[in-house]
C-alpha cells in the first residue's frame, strides 16, 4: 500500500482526509502539522486526534527557520499585499517543503492536504510540491468537490471526531493572524469583537501613548528598546506592544488567485509596528532613486509571494537585489504607539543622508544664486506643451 503525507492542522477538512485518503485512495495515512508558531492548543489537537484516530504523527518545529528566513525577508521587502503584511501566505512555502522533507524521510509516494478549491492555499502548497518532489499531490476536498455540510455528515457516519463549533475560519502563525467565514462573509457586517485575539479595540487600548525605540541592522530588527534579541523574541514582543495599543486591525475585500473577491480580517500587530518603523528608516538612508525601485520591487514581491510563487526564480533575484540596498539600513526609529496608531517621532542611522546643515535656512555654503539657470528651464517640455495650447 502507498503511503501518503497528509499536512494535517486537526480540523474539519484534514481530519475528513484520513478517512478519506484510506477509504477512496487506498493509501496508507502519515499525519505532519509543522509549527510556524500557531497557539500551543493547535500544535496538540492534531497530535491527539491522530493518535485517537490511530495515525502516525509528525510535528515539526519551523518557527525560528521561519522568523529568520520569510519574516524577516518580508521585513526588508516589506512585503505587504494589498494593504496588511502577508501572514498566511508567506508561512504556507515553509510548510509545504517541510512535508517534502518528511515525505522523503518516511518513503511516502503522496503529500495530500485539505485545501477547497476555492481558495489561495492549493496554488502555494502544490507549487512548492511539486517544483521539490516527484510526489504525487492529492487534494480530497477538492477532487471529491465536497461541501462543509457533505464533510460534517462524513466525518459523523465514520466516527471522525469533529473539531470545536468555530464561529469563524481562522488561520495564525508568528507573523499575524486571519479572520474569515461565517457572518464576515456579508462585507457590510462589522467585524464582531469576540473575533480578534491579539489586539485591543481602540477604545479598550492604553490612554496613555507609548514611545518606543526599535533598532535595525541590514534592514532586520535587532533591538526593542534597547534589548538585543533573536528574531523570534523580537517578533512577538512587537505583536504583543503593538497589539496593547489596538494596532494592526485589517478589514479588506482581498482579491483571490482565482479570482474571486473574498472579505478579510487580519490582526498583524508586530508587522504593521516593525514595517512602519523599517520604511522611515529606508526614508533616511536610501536615496531617491532607490525608494522609488524598492516600492516596485516590494509590490513585485508581495504579489509573488500571495500567489504562492515563492520558488520562483525572480523572487530570489529580488532577494539578492533588496539585500544590496540594505546593507545601509542600520539606524533606530522611535515611534508612539496611540489607540491603533503610529507616529514616527526619530530616527537616526550611520548611513543618514540627511544633512542637517545644507537644509538649514542659514546656511551659506549652497549659493542659492546658482538655482536661477537649473529654475529657469525646470519642466521646459511641460512649458512647451502649454505654449502650443497657447497658441491654438
Amino acid at each position: 500500500m502507498e503511503k501518503v503525507v497528509l499536512a494535517f492542522s486537526g480540523g474539519l477538512d484534514t481530519s475528513v482526509c484520513i478517512k478519506l485518503l484510506e477509504e477512496k485512495y487506498n493509501k496508507k495515512v502519515i499525519t505532519a502539522c509543522v509549527d510556524v508558531g500557531q497557539p500551543e492548543d493547535e500544535i496538540t489537537r492534531p497530535a491527539n486526534l491522530a493518535a485517537q484516530m490511530g495515525m502516525e504523527h509528525y510535528t515539526i518545529d519551523a518557527k525560528e527557520e521561519f522568523a529568520r528566513e520569510f519574516i524577516f525577508k518580508a521585513i526588508k521587502a516589506n512585503a505587504v499585499y494589498e494593504g496588511y503584511p502577508l501572514s498566511t501566505a508567506l508561512a504556507r512555502p515553509l510548510i509545504a517543503m517541510k512535508i517534502v522533507e518528511l515525505a522523503e524521510k518516511v518513503g511516502a509516494e503522496n503529500i495530500a492536504h485539505g485545501c477547497t478549491g476555492k481558495g489561495n492555499d492549493q496554488f502555494r502548497f502544490e507549487s512548492i510540491i511539486r517544483s521539490h518532489s516527484d510526489c504525487t499531490v492529492i487534494a480530497p476536498i477538492r477532487d471529491l468537490n465536497l461541501t462543509r455540510t457533505e464533510e460534517v455528515r462524513y466525518a459523523q457516519s465514520h466516527g471522525i471526531p469533529l473539531p470545536s463549533d468555530k464561529l469563524y475560519s481562522i488561520d495564525e502563525n508568528l507573523w499575524g493572524r486571519s479572520i474569515e467565514g461565517d457572518i464576515l462573509e456579508d462585507p457590510m457586517v462589522e467585524t464582531p469583537e469576540e473575533a480578534f485575539s491579539w489586539t485591543r479595540s481602540t477604545e479598550d487600548a492604553p490612554d496613555e501613548a507609548e514611545v518606543v525605540e526599535i533598532s535595525f541592522e541590514e534592514g532586520v530588527p535587532t533591538e526593542i528598546n534597547g534589548e538585543l534579541m533573536v528574531p523570534l523574541d523580537i517578533i512577538r514582543k512587537a505583536n504583543q506592544i503593538a497589539g496593547t495599543h489596538g494596532i494592526g486591525r485589517v478589514d479588506i475585500m482581498e482579491d483571490r488567485i482565482i479570482g474571486l473577491k473574498s472579505r478579510e480580517n487580519y490582526e498583524t500587530p508586530g508587522a504593521v509596528l516593525l514595517i512602519a518603523a523599517h520604511r522611515a528608516l529606508e526614508q533616511l538612508v536610501l536615496t531617491r532613486e532607490e525608494l522609488k525601485f524598492a516600492e516596485i520591487a516590494s509590490q513585485t514581491y508581495s504579489e509573488l509571494v500571495y500567489n504562492g510563487l515563492w520558488h520562483e526564480p525572480l523572487r530570489e533575484d529580488l532577494d539578492q537585489l533588496i539585500d544590496s540596498m540594505q546593507g545601509r539600513v542600520s539606524g533606530s526609529v522611535r515611534v508612539k504607539l496611540h489607540k491603533g496608531n503610529i507616529r514616527v517621532l526619530g530616527r537616526e542611522s550611520p548611513f543618514s543622508l540627511y544633512q542637517e546643515d545644507a537644509v538649514s535656512f542659514e546656511d551659506k555654503e549652497m549659493d542659492q544664486r546658482e538655482m536661477a539657470g537649473m529654475v529657469k528651464n525646470y519642466g521646459i517640455q511641460a512649458a512647451c506643451y502649454q505654449d502650443i495650447c497657447r497658441r491654438k
